[in-house]
């Protein structure tokens, strides 16, 4: 009596795991073989970005807007230097699917010129974050490292905002109207204060977002170097342009308009080359 009494027993506990074990399976819970991670990671993992190469640095610059960034290269009468000179040199890198740039520099008889253009395609090592929000993360990073001046709704106002940002990002920090400093330079608009639609800013017509920077040196009793950045994004690729120009003739000071058009002009090339 006691056997029968036990045996029921044990059937109806096996019974109930094998209930419990199906009942799992029916109410969409996993099985013994299979991961439950599976499926949540496969769905969560991000797009990637749009470009996955770069182009070639030292070739996406035309020869004549070379001749209008440098204009020392015209007055080269030897063709292999002139050749040289439209040519570049790349910079170093380790990984050209990642990093890629290229420098130019000539002299002329008014100023020495350098340009530097550099790609950046940006990878995100998280199945959770996609190329283009990691490119966005890295690209706000720099924002914030240009030190930007708050916008203003005047020049006035430009000049005393930009007075407070760092000198090393802004152009009227170093040309502020002082004693004998304006009178020395040549009449230009970056000669004295500098307008408020050329202090650096974000820029709302180039790529997914974008900004330039200016900055004048404060170098004594030598020629003043003037160097604009122009910074964009377009998807997961981030794009720099350096141009510096350094007059042969102290006391003149580079035209911040004119350096800060042709820059963007390239800026704009490179961007529409990218979208092509």
């Amino acid at each position: 009596m006691q056997r029968k009494a036990y045996v029921p027993g044990v059937v109806a506990l096996l019974a109930a795991l094998l209930a419990g074990c199906t009942g799992g399976s029916d109410e969409g819970g996993s099985t013994d073989n299979s991961n439950p991670g599976e499926a949540g990671t496969a769905s969560a993992v991000a797009q990637p970005g749009k470009y996955d190469t770069l182009p070639e640095a030292c070739g996406v610059v035309s020869r004549s807007t070379l001749d209008s960034l440098l204009p020392g290269i015209k007055q080269l009468t030897d063709e292999a230097q002139r050749d040289t000179a439209y040519a570049g040199e790349a910079t170093q890198t380790f990984d050209t699917d990642r990093k890629v740039g290229c420098r130019w520099k000539v002299e002329s008889t008014d100023a020495t010129d350098h340009l530097l253009v550099d790609f950046e395609r940006v990878v995100s090592y998280d199945n959770a974050v996609s190329d283009d929000n990691q490119a966005e993360a890295l690209f706000a990073r720099r924002v914030t490292a240009a030190d930007l001046p708050a916008p203003t709704a005047s020049a006035t106002g430009a000049a005393t905002g930009s007075a407070s940002a760092s000198p090393s990002t802004s152009p009227s920090t170093t040309t502020s109207p002082s004693a004998g400093a304006s009178a020395s330079a040549s009449p230009s608009a970056s000669s004295t204060v500098t307008p408020a639609d050329l202090q650096p800013r974000l820029l709302e017509d180039l790529g997914d977002e974008a900004f330039i920077d200016d900055a004048l040196s404060s170098s004594g009793s030598t020629a003043k170097q003037r160097t604009v950045t122009v910074a964009f994004r377009t998807s997961n690729v981030m794009v720099t342009i350096q141009y510096e120009e350094q007059p042969a003739t102290v006391g003149v000071v580079p035209d911040s308009e004119e350096m800060q058009d042709k820059a963007r002009k390239l800026a704009a090339q490179l961007a529409d080359s990218l979208a092509g």
